[in-house]
């Protein structure tokens, strides 16, 4: 048995201290990044700090006066979007933010609504900015917009892409989400906690497994709790089953948008067997309902022991077609030095994931924080340096094969006994929790405060993908139009996962 995650304390944070703070922790010299930026009532900001060199979170939270505070923006590119979320949420105003706009809540809502904040506004606020959304505007002879959703042709999720192009090639590249806004935090604290991760586990569907995970950690780690070491084996199965099945279907997606129709088929269709591994371990193909606080669902050794086969046979049947792909020259020239992003700029902006991969950053927290077997059984990240399409499906194919690697280990060392513990009713008052997993897309972060009472009053999501929209935007500039389904296709983002 032992501790699933590290214990957590809020520090009181004075504000003139804090952007000291933020510029020695996020200087070239440090390993820090930031995690995430929220509030809890909205008399506050809580920042997240995470140190992946050894694996541990700091949080600092300080007290905002008059509602407003000095952006962080200016100096730190990874609060760009945070900061414009903070807004949205809790009316805290970031003065001197580079691009001040709404981020997740659209025109329809009233000017002064902020759906997360618990205390009154100050009684001289005033909301300045204003609801209709405004486009960046490229000007010069010859460059025209192109809009592109938020309906799109595909069966995908909405958002607003917004071109502005000269000639074939693309200048600018503005990207408006927020359509499937469904205010999943809000309800993450008016559920029953003993019931919240059925909420938790569909933030983004196809992660559901990661969220469920990110859910019960941060729960234990207010708890104090531990679980069985059997149970710690199986949701580290289960997590690498969902990563092999996301993966293979958008390395299958890349053969779509490339033209190669019998890889994205035959990718279709093994996707197929790695879900069915899913309902081996959970009764679910999607993974759902189980992972909860203090254990997993009962797994049988004959399930384990068909895992393990499914795992061997799907390995020999991805073997030829991942080949097909890589050997294909026409799709080697299709995705290299296209939608090519600096390493440089990853850092700056805190990409993580495969897109931070892709560009040479060790960015995998199964090796830096503590998640089921990981990092003791980590397995060693799929890096690759090029930035680029290449890079990004080298990236995915390298996790698809250390996944199925990953799972047969797993199964092989799964120890006999209880999948579960008993759980205390109730949460301990003012206390706080962290749940950090490496979802398939990367860093996905579970942060929770309880108040007096013991009851959950603040629950903050960060799913990878709102740290890497932001990846399009700046590795589309000055490639075609054309090129964009493949580029937006490489790094496969959530739309619900970022509009929670």
């Amino acid at each position: 048995m032992e501790h699933d995650q590290m214990k957590l304390e809020r520090q009181q944070t004075p504000f003139h201290e804090l952007h000291d703070i933020l510029d020695h922790a996020l200087s070239k010299s440090s390993d820090k990044r930031v995690g995430l930026l929220t509030s809890i009532t909205g008399g506050e900001i809580a920042t997240l700090l995470l140190s992946p060199k050894d694996g541990t979170a700091e949080l600092m939270v300080t007290a905002v006066e008059n509602n407003k505070y000095s952006s962080f923006s200016t100096h730190h590119a990874q609060f760009h979007w945070f900061e414009r979320a903070l807004f949205d949420f809790f009316g805290i105003v970031p003065e001197g933010h580079p691009r001040f706009k709404h981020l997740l809540l659209h025109d329809q809502y009233a000017q002064d609504f902020f759906p997360l904040r618990k205390i009154d506004l100050p009684t001289d606020f005033r909301n300045a900015l204003p609801r209709r959304y405004e486009f960046l505007e490229v000007k010069g002879e010859g460059v025209y917009e192109l809009p592109v959703g938020p309906i799109h042709a595909g069966v995908i999720e909405p958002g607003h892409f917004r071109f502005s192009c000269f000639g074939e090639t693309i200048v600018n590249l503005e990207i408006r989400l927020g359509w499937v806004h469904r205010g999943v935090e809000k309800r993450l604290t008016e559920v029953p906690w003993q019931k919240a991760h059925f909420v938790a586990e569909a933030a983004a569907s196809d992660t559901a497994l990661a969220n469920a995970f990110a859910h019960a950690i941060a729960i234990e780690s207010i708890l104090d709790l531990e679980i069985t070491e059997r149970a710690q084996y199986l949701r580290t199965i289960a997590l690498e089953i969902e990563r092999l099945a996301v993966h293979i279907i958008d390395v299958g997606g890349i053969g779509t948008d490339i033209g190669l129709l019998g890889i994205s088929s035959a990718m279709g269709r093994l996707r197929g067997k790695a879900l069915a591994l899913a309902d081996l371990i959970s009764g679910s193909r999607f993974l759902r309902g189980f992972i909860f606080p203090g254990g997993v669902r009962p797994v049988s050794e004959r399930k384990l022991s068909e895992i393990k086969a499914g795992v061997i046979a799907l390995k020999k049947d991805l073997t030829p077609v991942i080949q097909m792909l890589s050997d294909n020259q026409m799709a080697t020239e299709r995705m290299k030095d296209i939608g090519k992003l600096s390493k440089s700029l990853a850092a700056e902006f805190g990409m993580v994931g495969i897109i931070g991969k892709a560009c040479g950053i060790d960015c995998d927290t199964r090796r830096q924080f503590k998640q089921g077997k990981y990092p003791e059984l980590a397995p060693e990240p799929s890096i690759e340096i090029g930035g680029d399409i290449l890079a990004r499906t080298a990236v995915r194919v390298g996790e698809i094969w250390s996944s199925l690697k990953t799972i047969e280990t797993l199964v092989d060392n799964c120890p006999h006994g209880e999948e579960k513990v008993t759980v205390p009713e109730m949460l301990p008052a003012n206390a706080t929790g962290l749940g950090i997993v490496e979802a398939t897309r990367g860093e996905l972060i579970h942060l929770i405060f309880t108040d007096e009472d013991g009851k959950i009053c603040r629950y903050a999501i960060k799913d990878p993908s709102f740290d890497n929209w932001t990846a399009i935007s700046i590795a589309i500039r000055d490639n075609l139009i054309a090129d964009f389904p493949l580029c937006n296709k490489s790094m496969a983002l959530s739309y619900s996962g970022n509009d929670l």
